[in-house]
């Protein structure tokens, strides 16, 4: 496919979301309007000896409603998530795969995101090693590990030959497989993208090792207000599972098709701190390189976002150097415009973070309606913008940012707007 003279606009027309709020788009939305903490004590191990025991976990999950159960024993937790995302993002953009023509096929890609993937499966079989030696290792163990399985199986399941790939960024990779789909489609490589992340770490292993770094929150006796971002007395994120998936296609492409939108990509952009491998640069220069990158992608002034959903984890060091790289980007503007910490809710996704945020701007942008950060008690005095406390507010939206800033200092920041010919 030649590459087009100049970049083609993309726009959204499907998303799918797994989340500790909800397996559905409808669910996950509705609960984060309403202000609904998905943290709970851990269930999915014993957390005797662990200094955090509590986290947002998938409920109600059943991967056979999306796979045959064949095939889901055959697959880690985090590749069933992101096929179960990516088959309701196809559904509510009206694609039929199975309808689909060689041609179409052929330029339809997948870029799909993990920050740790086979997790589970990789603790299973050390275990297994363990007891009944190497001979016992299930011949399943690679390709059910390996981080790339999630994107290759959507592929597989869906026969999209198109680019593909899988984006490995630590808690910027959701905003990074958007960005990589949004480049593939504007250059010309593909005509449709099906972009997204997914995460299922809520292990002993993982868990236990986010909390030797002392990342995490340890408010075990209350895990509904553990994640708090902004707030004066945050002590940590709280580690989340999930996966967010969404449908890119070129304008021509969605139009051509009749295909409802839901909003324009306009603008991405991405840095990165040069600085510490987990803790951010104090005075934020690659968060202020990505959230600027993103504007003059787009061609935007600052005054024309009125909403960002912030990376904002609920760590003593990150709300505040995030919070500060805001004003230095939107000047003035900054304390205009409802900023949102979705996290406080959900706990924080890692690698499927920037898909499932970014599909609450979008939702944010269609409905009029910014969702609120929950749990603030007492404001950190470094912390002073409108963070849209308690509840949700309703203003019109026409572009809204979402942040993802991860370990090794990745950061990437995407713009979407209301869709206008």
């Amino acid at each position: 496919m030649s590459s087009p003279s100049s970049p083609r606009r993309v726009v959204v027309t499907g998303l799918g979301a797994i989340t500790p709020l909800g397996v559905t788009v409808d669910a996950y939305w509705k609960n984060l309007l309403d202000g609904v903490s998905g943290a709970s004590e851990i269930t999915k191990f014993d957390t005797e000896g662990h200094k955090s025991k509590i986290a947002c976990e998938v409920r109600n999950f059943d991967a056979t409603a999306y796979i045959d159960a064949k095939q889901a024993r055959r697959q880690d937790l985090f590749s069933q998530y992101a096929l179960a995302a990516a088959q309701q993002a196809l559904d509510d953009a009206g694609i039929d795969t199975e309808a689909m023509s060689a041609e179409a096929r052929d330029h339809f890609g997948v870029v799909f995101g993990t920050g740790v993937g086979g997790s589970n499966i990789f603790i299973d079989e050390v275990r297994n090693m363990d007891e009944n030696g190497a001979r016992r290792i299930s011949p399943f163990f690679v390709p059910m590990m390996i981080a790339n399985m999630a994107a290759g199986l959507i592929a597989m399941e869906h026969t999209l030959r198109g680019p593909n790939h899988c984006v490995i960024s630590a808690c910027a990779t959701g905003n990074d497989a958007i960005t990589d789909g949004l480049l593939l489609l504007r250059q010309g490589h593909a005509e449709a993208m099906l972009v997204g992340g997914s995460e299922a770490s809520i292990n002993e292993l993982c868990v236990g090792g986010f909390a030797s770094m002392r990342a995490l929150s340890t408010r075990n006796d209350d895990p509904k207000t553990a994640s708090r971002p902004f707030d004066a007395d945050r002590d940590g994120f709280v580690p989340a599972e999930g996966s967010g998936a969404l449908i890119l296609e070129t304008l021509d492409r969605a139009q051509e098709r009749g295909a409802s939108i839901y909003a324009e990509v306009v603008g991405t952009g991405k840095s990165n701190d040069a600085h510490h491998f987990a803790a951010p640069d104090p005075d934020g220069r690659g968060a202020v390189l990505a959230m600027q990158n993103a504007l003059d992608d787009a061609d935007l002034a600052p005054e024309a976002v009125q909403h960002v959903n912030m990376h904002a984890t609920s760590t003593p060091a990150g709300d505040v150097v995030e919070s500060e790289a805001v004003k230095q980007v939107f000047g003035d503007h900054a304390h205009d415009m409802n900023l949102s910490a979705t996290k406080s809710m959900t706990g924080h996704l890692l690698g499927a973070a920037g898909a499932v945020e970014s599909i609450a701007a979008i939702l944010a942008i269609r409905d009029g309606r910014v969702p609120p950060t929950i749990n603030v008690e007492t404001l950190d005095d470094d912390c002073d913008l409108n963070y849209t406390l308690d509840e949700a507010v309703d203003r019109e939206v026409t572009t809204a940012m979402s942040n993802a800033f991860g370990f090794g200092g990745h950061n990437t920041s995407v713009l979407f707007s209301t869709f206008d010919e």
